[in-house]
Parts: C-alpha cells; structure tokens; sequence
C-alpha cells in the first residue's frame, strides 16, 4: 500500500506540472502525436495525464528501489 500511495503522489505532482508549464513535455506531447488528430482538444490533459504516469512510475519505483536498500526489511 506504501508503493502505491508514493506512485499516485508522483502521478499527481507531475500530472499538475505538466499542466502548469507552458511548454509540451516529453514524452506527454509525443504520445498525444501518435494518438493522431482526433484529440487535439485534448492534447494538455492527454499529455499530462501521459507525462503524470510516465514519470511516477519511474520515480516511484526508484524511490521504492532506495528506500528497501537503505531499511531492509
């Protein structure tokens, strides 16, 4: 339960970071490209959604990776 907490805190910070920078990210933006044009309305939630993801779980999981070689259980 505290990988996922810790995933969907990342998910958060980086979804509303994505929102708030003017500027695309990747990979949100490149993702959105290859969905085609039919979300073009949606391209800033698709791609903070995308970019929310994409970097909470690789955040995520290495936070997840330090802290369990730090404090072995």
């Amino acid at each position: 339960m505290k990988g996922l907490n810790i995933l969907l805190a990342f998910f958060a910070l980086f979804a509303a970071a994505s929102i708030l920078i003017p500027a695309p990210m990747f990979p949100g933006n490149w993702f959105v490209s290859l969905l085609g044009e039919g979300f073009q309305e949606y391209v800033r939630v698709l791609s903070a959604v995308f970019n929310g993801a994409f970097y909470g779980v690789i955040i995520g999981l290495m936070f997840i990776g330090i802290s369990k070689k730090i404090a072995p259980e």
